[in-house]
């Protein structure tokens, strides 16, 4: 994220798994000024600032920048405007190490695990999910990979 970013822009990075942006970027919901409200983001808003910052900013319509964003957890990261470039490389690089598959799996279980409360069925999930990779194409890839000390075939060589 670089420049401005108001209303639906703050909805989609709240959407993101990860986003980075620059320092001197500038957040706002400002749809009160106009006589909206957030609410088709807001859930998302929500989660991404948790409840008392989204109460703060969709009722002042305050703008923020990049560096508060960091500190609500809008932003996973924030850089130069000089430095934004070259970081989402950094970023994305790195991102393409990982197992298409595994990061898809990660997502979801994430997802399931995100009220914190351990029962029985988060248990059964969390052992398939673990089961599930290990016998998968991509999960044998990787860990033949580990153990001939070479990258997994989706890594560019």
């Amino acid at each position: 994220v670089q420049g401005a970013a108001f209303g639906g822009a703050v909805g989609l990075v709240s959407c993101c798994d990860m986003a980075i942006g620059a320092e001197d970027a500038l957040f706002s919901l400002s749809e009160v000024r106009i006589g909206l409200a957030p609410a088709v983001i807001s859930p998302f808003v929500v989660q991404a600032l948790g409840e008392r910052a989204a109460k703060r900013y969709a009722l002042t319509a305050e703008r923020f920048d990049g560096q508060r964003a960091r500190e609500l957890g809008l932003l996973a990261e924030c850089y130069s405007a000089t430095e934004l470039d070259g970081e989402a490389e950094n970023w994305i690089s790195n991102l393409l190490l990982n197992s298409p598959q595994a990061m898809q799996a990660s997502k979801d279980l994430l997802r399931e695990v995100a009220s914190g409360t351990l029962s029985p069925n988060l248990r059964r999930y969390t052992e398939n999910a673990i089961a599930r990779l290990r016998v998968s194409a991509e999960g044998q890839e990787g860990l033949r990979a580990f153990l001939e000390k070479r990258q997994p075939s989706w890594q560019e060589q």
